[in-house]
């Protein structure tokens, strides 16, 4: 039986395993499983291939898609660039990283995309927010990095204005703020400068409507969660372990 699973920590509102299970029995696949490990440490995460020697392959996330980068023998190209990972596959006896956000993420956006949509603002400045980097810059569209500290390159949601919020037409929310359970949370911007023309995309999916979601819509804006990209990275995911090649990314 071919062995596939989710390391992060916690995983009790995951959304891979029960996917997966319906995927098997949809598909009548008879011969893989899929299981949650949460791991407390990423220093369990060698003993994890040992104690499973029927794994083959694995989904990463929060807290470890930069944290597993070191584990790994092989990365694609978008690894190696961004520095996170949410996909490994055991191939002759190496790891090999994956990111297939970058590629649910962009499938998921591209039917929204307006031609006035030329910059975004990222909000968040984790692994997601890297994949949502990537796709940006392939697709040409000029962004700005906000988060609660200042950094190179990332401005603080206390420094967002009317004008910024009204000049930048996407907005995108990679941070956890406003998952379940809290639902009432959500970035503290100037919502009331959100128009028509503004599109919200917010990679949380539980709940189906987050509080960012819901303000932006009261504004006019059109809106969308992150469930889609977690379907296509899973298919995406599913893809790469059933590739007879190391890489197809």
């Amino acid at each position: 039986m071919r062995q596939f699973g989710l390391i992060g920590f916690p995983l009790s509102h995951s959304f891979s395993k029960g996917y997966f299970a319906n995927h098997f029995l949809t598909e009548n696949i008879l011969d893989a499983q899929y299981e949650n490990y949460p791991i407390e440490s990423i220093d369990l995460f060698t003993g994890l291939w040992k104690n499973n020697p029927n794994l083959k392959g694995l989904n990463v996330t929060i807290p470890y898609k930069k944290l597993v980068i070191p584990f790994l023998q092989h990365t694609s190209t978008v690894v190696a660039s961004i520095q996170a990972c949410n996909c490994i596959k055991l191939h002759q006896g190496a790891l090999y990283g994956y990111n297939t956000d970058v590629i649910g993420f962009e499938q998921s956006l591209l039917p929204y995309l307006q031609p006035h949509h030329q910059k975004a603002l990222i909000f968040g400045t984790g692994g997601a927010a890297a994949a949502v980097e990537w796709v940006l810059q392939k697709l040409g569209i000029a962004y700005q990095l906000v988060s609660r500290t200042a950094s190179e390159g990332c401005i603080t949601y206390a420094s967002l204005t009317h004008d910024i919020i009204a000049s930048h037409s996407l907005l995108i929310q990679t941070s956890p703020v406003g998952m379940f359970p809290n639902i009432e949370e959500a970035p503290n911007l100037p919502y009331e400068a959100i128009t028509s023309k503004h599109h919200l995309y917010d990679l949380v999916y539980n709940p189906v409507v987050t509080k960012f979601l819901e303000k932006g819509a009261a504004q006019g804006a059109t809106t969308q969660n992150g469930l889609e990209m977690l379907h296509l990275q899973a298919d995406a995911s599913w893809e790469i372990w059933n590739s007879d090649k190391p890489f197809i990314q």
